[in-house]
């Protein structure tokens, strides 16, 4: 499960059993897990997290979308 990034209290990763799935990015913190899809960027599921949170997370894969997908695409192939 490669970590890609850790901002704060948040740890940006994916699942590296995954690569049939559209590329997506999961965020965790603490107990709470959200999983986002990174094209377009949107929400895919929640376990916890709050709206006003989720739209931080939200701006927050939109700001860095482009090393998600440097690192999804470099691990799985295009």
């Amino acid at each position: 499960m490669p970590t890609i990034l850790k901002l704060g209290p948040y740890r940006f990763y994916f699942y590296s059993h995954e690569p049939n799935e559209p590329s997506h990015i999961h965020i965790d913190r603490d107990n709470l897990s959200a999983k986002f899809w990174l094209k377009p960027v949107s929400l895919a599921s929640n376990l916890g997290f709050k709206a006003k949170e989720l739209n931080k997370l939200n701006s927050l894969v939109v700001e860095h979308q482009d090393t998600f997908l440097e690192a999804w695409y470099g691990y799985f192939g295009t």
